[in-house]
C-alpha cells in the first residue's frame, strides 16, 4: 500500500534523493562506516543542531545589535530574529537602546517614590569652588542613551568613563565662573542647560557615540559645617526682599494717590484762577458799559442803579417794617409762632401793636416815598 513506501523527499543537493543517500555517499567519499553504531549518526546530528542554534539570535525590543563577521563590522540589527554565519564567523554586540543614568555627588541605593540616596564617600565629586571663592556642595544627574551603537562599540576604550570625566570638568568650570548665592537660589537651570550643551559637544567630538538627554542638578548646598550660618543668611535675604516688596506696594498705593491728589488741586486752583479772571473781567466790561451810560444820562442810571439795589436787597429780607425816623420808645414783640417754627424772634413792632403805633405816632410813608439816607429796613441801609 501507498503508506508503506518511504515518502518522497524529492532531491536534495547535488541530486541527492534522501538521507541514506547522503551518508552513502559520505562513507564512500570518506572511507567511513556506520554500521554496528549509530554514534556518527549522533555526532552529525549534534553538529546540525549547533549549527542551526548559532546561526540564529534574537534582539529584543530595547536592542539594538552590531554584526561582526571575522571582527569586522557589518551591519546594525535592530528588533527581531535573526540568522548570521555560525561557529564564530559572525559576532553579535548587542546594546540597549534605554534612557541610561550617571550620578554625580551620591549614589541611589535604593529607587521607589522615596529613593534611597548614598552621600558618604561622594564628596571629592560634589564638593566644588564658586567665582567668589566659597565652597558648594553639588549634586547632579546626567541621563544618556547610545546614539551610534558603533562608535559606542568601537571609537572609545570607557565611554562611561570618558562621560563621567567630561561631566564633572563641565560642571566644576561652569560653578567656577558663578557666584555661590547664584549656584544656590535662581541659577540651577540655566547652569544645567549651558552643561548639557557643552558636555554633548565633547562628546560629539570624541565619537562616544552617547547622546544626552538631560543634565539635572539634583541638591545645591553650602557644606554642613556653614550650613546653619547659610539658612540665617537665606533668611535675612528673605526678609530683605519682603520689606522691599512690602514698601513697593506701600509706594505704589500713596505715591500714585498723592499725586492724583496734587494733580486734582492744581486743576481746581487753574480753574478757580480762571473763574476770577473772567468774573473779573466781565466785571470791569459791564462797569465800563455802566459807565458809558452814566455819561449819557446821569439823573436816570442813578435812579435806575438804585432801585435794581433796592430791588436786590428787598428779595432777601424776610419780612420789612416801615416806620417814621422820628419815632421813639417802641416796644419789642416777642412773636411766639415763629419760634414754635425756628425763626428768630422780630426785633419790632409786628401786627396790630405795630398798627396802633403808628397810627399815634401819625402817617406813614410808603416804600417808594422813603428817601435813600432816612428809611430803616431790618437787614441793613439801602
Amino acid at each position: 500500500m501507498d503508506w508503506e513506501r518511504p515518502p518522497n523527499r524529492g532531491p536534495g543537493p547535488g541530486g541527492i534523493q534522501d538521507l541514506e543517500e547522503f551518508i552513502n555517499r559520505l562513507k564512500a567519499r570518506y572511507k567511513l562506516s556506520f554500521s554496528g553504531s549509530p554514534i556518527w549518526l549522533g555526532v552529525l546530528l549534534v553538529v546540525l543542531v549547533l549549527t542551526g542554534l548559532s546561526s540564529y539570535y534574537k534582539v529584543e525590543a530595547q536592542e539594538r545589535a552590531v554584526v561582526q563577521r571575522f571582527g569586522r563590522f557589518v551591519e546594525i540589527a535592530e528588533a527581531g530574529p535573526h540568522l548570521r554565519l555560525p561557529f564564530g564567523i559572525d559576532t553579535v554586540r548587542k546594546v540597549t537602546s534605554q534612557v541610561m543614568q550617571r550620578e554625580y555627588g551620591y549614589r541611589t541605593v535604593r529607587p521607589d517614590v522615596r529613593s534611597t540616596l548614598d552621600q558618604k564617600g561622594h564628596e571629592d565629586e560634589s564638593m566644588m569652588l564658586s567665582g567668589d571663592l566659597n565652597v558648594v556642595d553639588v549634586q547632579w544627574t546626567v541621563q544618556y542613551k547610545i546614539g551610534s551603537p558603533v562608535d559606542y562599540l568601537f571609537r572609545v576604550k570607557d565611554p562611561e568613563g570618558t562621560l563621567d570625566d567630561i561631566s564633572e570638568s563641565v560642571i566644576r568650570r561652569i560653578v567656577g565662573n558663578r557666584y555661590a548665592d547664584e549656584i544656590l537660589t535662581v541659577g540651577k537651570a540655566s547652569i544645567s542647560g549651558m552643561a548639557q550643551k557643552e558636555i554633548q559637544e565633547i562628546l560629539n567630538t570624541y565619537k562616544t557615540g552617547i547622546q544626552i538627554v538631560t543634565v539635572k542638578l539634583q541638591n545645591v548646598m553650602p557644606p554642613k559645617a556653614v550650613n546653619a550660618a547659610f539658612n540665617e543668611v537665606s533668611e535675612a535675604q528673605q526678609d530683605r526682599e519682603r520689606m522691599i516688596n512690602e514698601a513697593q506696594q506701600a509706594y505704589n498705593q500713596k505715591i500714585p494717590k498723592a499725586q492724583g491728589e496734587a494733580r486734582q488741586a492744581v486743576t481746581q486752583a487753574e480753574g478757580y484762577a480762571l473763574e476770577r479772571i473772567n468774573r473779573s473781567e466781565g466785571e470791569v466790561r459791564r462797569f465800563l458799559d455802566i459807565m458809558a451810560e452814566y455819561e449819557k444820562a446821569r439823573d436816570v442810571t442813578r435812579s435806575r442803579m438804585y432801585l435794581e439795589a433796592v430791588d436786590g436787597l428787598l428779595t432777601r429780607v424776610d419780612r420789612l417794617f416801615v416806620i417814621d425816623e422820628s419815632q421813639r420808645g417802641l416796644m419789642p414783640f416777642l412773636d411766639l409762632n415763629r419760634l414754635s417754627g425756628g425763626s428768630e424772634p422780630a426785633a419790632a413792632v409786628d401786627g396790630p401793636v405795630q398798627a396802633r403805633q403808628s397810627e399815634a405816632a401819625g402817617p406813614t410813608k410808603s416804600v417808594g416815598d422813603v428817601p435813600a439816607k432816612a428809611g430803616k429796613a431790618q437787614g441793613g441801609k439801602p
